[in-house]
C-alpha cells in the first residue's frame, strides 16, 4: 500500500477535518513510500520508535505525536532525536488527536465503554455530536466500590476516587479519556451520578464533593490505551497490513 492511500484512508476513517484540534492530524512525518508494516502505539516516544525500528516497520500511528500548539517551532534535543530516528529509518508519523478521541467505534471514549460495561446514550455537550466526553448508563445501579474493582480490573492499574458525601449508587456516567477532568462541572450540573476521565486537578476533589458526583481517575495513558490498539486490529483486517500494539508502560 502506498503512503498516499495509508493517509487517505485514515482520513476518510477517522475525519480529522470536522474537528478543532491541538495539533496537525494525519502524517507528520514523511517515510518510505511504501507501507507493509505498521505499529501502533499511544504517544510517539523515543521508545516506541526504537520498537518500530526492531520490527522493521514503515509507519507509526499513534494518539499523541508531534507539533503541539503553543509549543517551541525549535527542532532540538528530544525532539530531533526522535525526528532523526523516524528519518534515518524512513518510518512515516501519523497521528491523530481528538479525531481518536471520538470515533464512535475505535475511539478511545468508545473503547472505554465496552471496557466498562457502560450503554453510550449521547454526548455530554448536548447537541455536539462530535463531544469529546460522553455519557452513558449501566444496566443495573452499582457501588462506587464495584466500579473501582472493574476499573482497575481492565484498565490494569488502581485508579483514583473521590466520593461525594452521599457516596450514592451510579447508575449514569459520563466520561472522558485523557486529560478531561474540566468536564466534571458539566456532568454534575446534568445530574449525572459518576465521572472517569485519565487526570485530576487540584480543584477536582472539591468539585466532586461540593456538587455531589463520583470522580474517578483512571490514567492518562491507561484510558487512552484502547483506541490505538483497536485502530490497528481494524486496518490489519481491513487492509491485510502487518499491523503490531505495541504498549509503552506509562503510570500516569
Amino acid at each position: 500500500m502506498t503512503r498516499n492511500e495509508f493517509e487517505r484512508y485514515l482520513n476518510n476513517l477517522l475525519k480529522p477535518e470536522q474537528i478543532k484540534d491541538f495539533c496537525p492530524n494525519g502524517l507528520q512525518v514523511q517515510g518510505s513510500e511504501t507501507i507493509n508494516k505498521v505499529i501502533t502505539g499511544v504517544t510517539a516516544t523515543q521508545a516506541l520508535i526504537v520498537r518500530a525500528i526492531e520490527e522493521n516497520a514503515d509507519a507509526i500511528v499513534v494518539h499523541h505525536g508531534y507539533f503541539w500548539k503553543n509549543e517551541s517551532y525549535v527542532i532540538r534535543g528530544m525532539k530531533h532525536q526522535r525526528i532523526k530516528a523516524l528519518l534515518t529509518h524512513d518510518i512515516n508519523l501519523f497521528a491523530y488527536h481528538l479525531p481518536l478521541d471520538i470515533h464512535p467505534v475505535l475511539g478511545n471514549n468508545a473503547q472505554l465503554a465496552k471496557l466498562l460495561a457502560i450503554n453510550t446514550t449521547g454526548p455530554l455537550e448536548l447537541g455536539n455530536p462530535l463531544s469529546v466526553a460522553v455519557q452513558g448508563e449501566f444496566s443495573q445501579a452499582i457501588s462506587a466500590l464495584n466500579l473501582t474493582e472493574r476499573i482497575n480490573m481492565q484498565l490494569g492499574r488502581e485508579c483514583l476516587h473521590i466520593a461525594p458525601p452521599s457516596n450514592k449508587p451510579i447508575k449514569t456516567i459520563a466520561w472522558c479519556s485523557g486529560g478531561g477532568q474540566n468536564y466534571i462541572e458539566l456532568a454534575a450540573e446534568q445530574g449525572i451520578d459518576a465521572f472517569l476521565s485519565g487526570e485530576v486537578s487540584e480543584q477536582t476533589t472539591h468539585v466532586a464533593r461540593e456538587m455531589d458526583i463520583h470522580f474517578f481517575a483512571a490514567g492518562h495513558h491507561a484510558t487512552e490505551r484502547y483506541g490505538a490498539k483497536a485502530l490497528g486490529d481494524y486496518l490489519q483486517k481491513e487492509l491485510s497490513l502487518d499491523v503490531q500494539f505495541i504498549d509503552i508502560d506509562n503510570p500516569v
